[in-house]
């Protein structure tokens, strides 16, 4: 097992051989790669070390330091934290050596084919079909996807399809990395509440995918999606920010510098926020201390629902406390854009995008459920549709 100080040796000897100062940033990113210290708990040879978790912040502050470029985490955030994992996990030594070095390095950016119009909440009530054509060993996949984040960008994606409808609905679905140039994807704007398309709906029309392209067991897609999910959650809700970062940090910055605009009911609400923005915050810190031991499990969900909660009373506060400034929007021009930035833009957008964090991610009435059932040990609901074919389920 490699030591702390082997680690900084090896941090210190890429910076001599590559100065971030004087090397392309792309140069830089695949020689830290190579040099597996891009994820230093992965293997050797696929970016890592094979080291603790816990090593990669070491890792991060030194070339931080140094001024050594990142991957843009923001632009890529879906292969980094759901892709990646899960063809880990599941991949076979191809599909890892193929996949993961140009997806770290931001060369193919990635989006996540899961929910429906018909399965959203219910993913496993999923209608995408993929059938096998033995002669060709490829599958043919017809189904629309929507609320796909990045797809305008994406060349790849992760997909869940139906292959047995004879099954009940979670046995029949297998897992696969979808060629998002291929012919037969075509993928639609849908413009969202902030004039915004961030989002796309993705219709899949007789679209080839390569049996060698299939991501674990035929049938054992729910088990593999499983796996996306749980990272996504602890990717969203447990993402590292410093102390009054995030969206508590624009509304303490206008509390500091606009005295004018401060009420004592307004004081108390910012002190309770500020507070819970700690907690979440240290709560996180807490989480990725855990997954260094193990996987992510259902506390991930909790710090989503967290998330999500907290977001929207931080911008509801910053749009009151700015008056009627709050209540001004920069642009309603339609763009697609690569990336979220709740941070850089004005406090009406803030106010309008964090409506949806209830929804991405999976629907808060959904982490609910899972905290109930998987971290209190609640009862599960009734369900009745459970052990039906899928075919027979009601639609």
């Amino acid at each position: 097992m490699i030591t702390t100080e082997e680690l900084l040796t090896r941090v210190r000897d890429l910076l001599a051989a590559h100065p971030p100062a004087t090397t392309a940033p792309a140069d830089f990113l695949r020689a830290r790669f190579d040099a597996g210290l891009a994820w230093v708990h992965y293997p050797e040879g696929l970016g890592g070390l094979g080291a603790p978790r816990t090593l990669q912040a070491v890792v991060d502050a030194e070339l931080e330091a140094a001024g050594a470029p990142d991957n843009d985490p923001r632009r890529i955030g879906i292969g980094l934290g759901m892709a990646a994992p899960t063809i880990l996990a599941y991949g076979t030594e191809e599909q890892k050596r193929r996949f993961l070095r140009p997806l770290w390095l931001g060369e193919e950016v990635w989006c996540q084919l899961f929910s429906e119009p018909g399965a959203g909440s219910d993913l496993a009530a999923l209608g995408t079909r993929a059938v096998h054509d033995e002669a060709s060993d490829e599958w043919t996949v017809d189904g629309q996807k929507v609320w796909t984040s990045s797809a305008h960008t994406a060349r790849w994606a992760i997909l869940i399809a139906r292959t047995d409808p004879s099954l009940p609905k979670h046995q029949g679905i297998t897992y696969f990395l979808c060629d998002m140039h291929a012919p037969g994807v075509e993928v639609r704007p849908l413009r969202q509440i902030t004039g915004e398309a961030e989002f796309n709906e993705v219709f899949l029309t007789g679209v080839r995918i390569p049996d060698a392209h299939r991501l674990g067991a035929v049938g054992q897609g729910w088990a593999v999606a499983r796996t996306t999910l749980m990272n996504e959650r602890v990717s969203i809700g447990g993402m590292r920010i410093p102390r009054e970062g995030g969206m508590i940090a624009p509304v303490a910055a206008a509390w500091r510098e606009r005295p004018e605009l401060r009420t004592h009911a307004l004081h108390q609400r910012l002190l309770e926020l500020w507070v819970e923005a700690e907690v979440a915050r240290l709560t996180a810190e807490r989480l990725r201390q855990q997954l260094a031991a193990g996987q992510p499990g259902p506390e991930g969900s909790g710090m989503k629902l967290t998330f999500a909660r907290l977001n929207q009373e931080i911008s509801g506060l910053e749009v009151e406390l700015l008056a009627e400034e709050g209540l001004l929007y920069e642009d309603w021009t339609m763009r697609r854009p690569e990336i979220v930035d709740f941070t850089g833009r004005d406090a009406g957008y803030r106010y309008l995008r964090a409506k949806g964090n209830s929804i991405e991610g999976g629907t808060s009435e959904i982490l609910l459920n899972i905290v109930a059932e998987r971290v209190l040990g609640l009862p599960p609901e009734p369900r009745d549709d459970k052990d039906l074919a899928w075919k027979d389920l009601a639609r």
